[in-house]
């Protein structure tokens, strides 16, 4: 490497140090299991239902290995599409109510996939302004103006939709978003768009598995099915395998086959992932305890920490720097509690925070100790009344007005029912979480 790109990769290494924004990819499980401090539990990675090492899951990966190979071996247009892969697409339309599915080899490219094919000339598309990066990524690719509106706020797309009078808009959320945990009011944004021709697009990473009962918030709101709402989704959260999806009618399938290039160009999703999430997702569909049991854990979460419950899996305590959530971290983890750490430039709104994530195959007792443990340790590291957390970064003006507090350790024997002022009350009463 020459010292041109040398010096360069030292300064950028030197800047992430000095703004303590450095990451790195630590080896924390082996087989399954947790290396270091007996005991210790998960409470940072996505498996929010635990199928990833559920049996019925595990045993579809391993048939559709033997029966497939270990690759698709080409892309979907070529040979790389399987029996497996239709059997896929058919679950994840059944669970989330949509016509039809798509699958992709991520998330990540279900999103750059859905929005570059979508847009293209005389479009523009919308984001929210908390959008997952992956959306922001695929604004930018699709090479058409884009902007984006207040999180969660109507009345402000409802503005930027009416100068765009007579063009062809995508706008594009989350169902529920993974740094705040709040759900989108997505029955007001389909109104909204509706007035004004344009489409909407719900990735679901955090929906799928944990929203009503487990098929998504766009399922659980009666939007299932709808010509103009489109559903993107991961199968490596809730489905506890890896891959991503864009579901909605036929005719936008069809069209994703001949015109997405993160599809086109790429080859098929793995069998054995494939035949894992075709797994799960039969599982979320006919278990929709499962769902209740993830939302229980996280008011348990919520609770003893001492924050708003979030609509999700993910449950997020402010901190006052990145460097007082990278030691809170890592204070945890030698006390044999895993969890995230959200920080700048991750972080929509510049706040850093620990990322304490709900499982439903949690046992109630380690829970509960895990939880005080997190909420012990925060608050040594937050040494701050409850209030407003600090804000920092570039975004800091994008901070939302009541950022949920900094912890206190509660002595709590068993979780509350505290009221909710979610999106998630729209939800008629055979599908909410009470």
């Amino acid at each position: 490497m020459s010292d041109v790109w040398a010096s360069w990769l030292r300064e950028r290494a030197e800047l992430r140090a000095e703004r303590g924004t450095e990451r790195f990819d630590p080896v924390l499980r082996l087989g399954g299991h947790l290396p270091g401090a007996h005991g210790a539990l998960d409470l940072a990675s996505n498996d929010y239902l635990g199928l990833s090492r559920d049996d019925r899951v595990v045993a579809a990966a391993h048939e559709a290995l033997d029966r497939y190979g270990a690759s698709a071996t080409a892309s979907r247009l070529v040979t790389g599409t399987l029996p497996v892969h239709r059997d896929l697409e058919a679950a994840l339309a059944r669970l989330a109510g949509q016509p039809s599915a798509l699958a992709f080899s991520t998330g990540y490219a279900a999103n750059l996939g859905a929005l570059t094919a979508l847009s293209g000339r005389g479009a523009e598309i919308l984001l929210d302004a908390h959008a997952h990066a992956s959306l922001h990524d695929a604004a930018r690719m699709s090479r058409v103006p884009y902007a984006t509106f207040a999180h969660n706020d109507p009345a402000d797309l409802d503005r930027e939709l009416a100068t765009r009078t007579g063009r062809r808009v995508v706008v594009a959320v989350e169902s529920i978003y993974s740094v705040l945990g709040d759900a989108a009011p997505l029955t007001d944004l389909v109104e909204v768009c509706r007035r004004h021709d344009a489409l909407l697009v719900v990735d679901e990473a955090h929906g799928i598995g944990v929203a009503g009962k487990g098929r998504g918030l766009v399922h659980a709101l009666g939007l299932a099915g709808a010509a103009d709402v489109v559903v993107t989704m991961t199968l490596s959260k809730a489905l506890g395998s890896q891959g991503g999806a864009v579901l909605g009618s036929t005719a936008l399938r069809s069209h994703l086959v001949n015109t997405a290039r993160s599809f086109i160009f790429d080859t098929g999703l793995a069998p054995a992932a494939a035949g894992a999430a075709t797994a799960a997702a039969d599982v979320v569909a006919d278990e929709p305890l499962l769902a209740d049991a993830v939302r229980d854990n996280a008011r348990v979460i919520a609770t003893v920490c001492g924050i708003e419950r979030a609509a999700g899996a993910v449950q997020s305590l402010p901190m006052p720097s990145p460097e007082a959530a990278v030691a809170a971290c890592l204070n945890l983890r030698a006390q044999g509690v895993l969890v995230g750490c959200f920080r700048p430039p991750s972080v929509p709104d510049g706040v850093s925070r620990l990322r304490v994530t709900a499982r439903a195959d949690l046992p109630r007792e380690d829970l509960l100790e895990a939880a005080r443990v997190v909420a012990r340790v925060a608050g040594e590291h937050a040494p701050r009344p409850t209030g407003t957390a600090a804000v920092e970064g570039s975004r800091a003006a994008d901070a939302p007005s009541d950022v949920r507090g900094l912890p206190t350790v509660a002595a709590v024997e068993g979780a509350t029912h505290p009221a909710s002022t979610s999106p998630l009350d729209q939800i008629p009463p055979h599908d909410t979480d009470g």
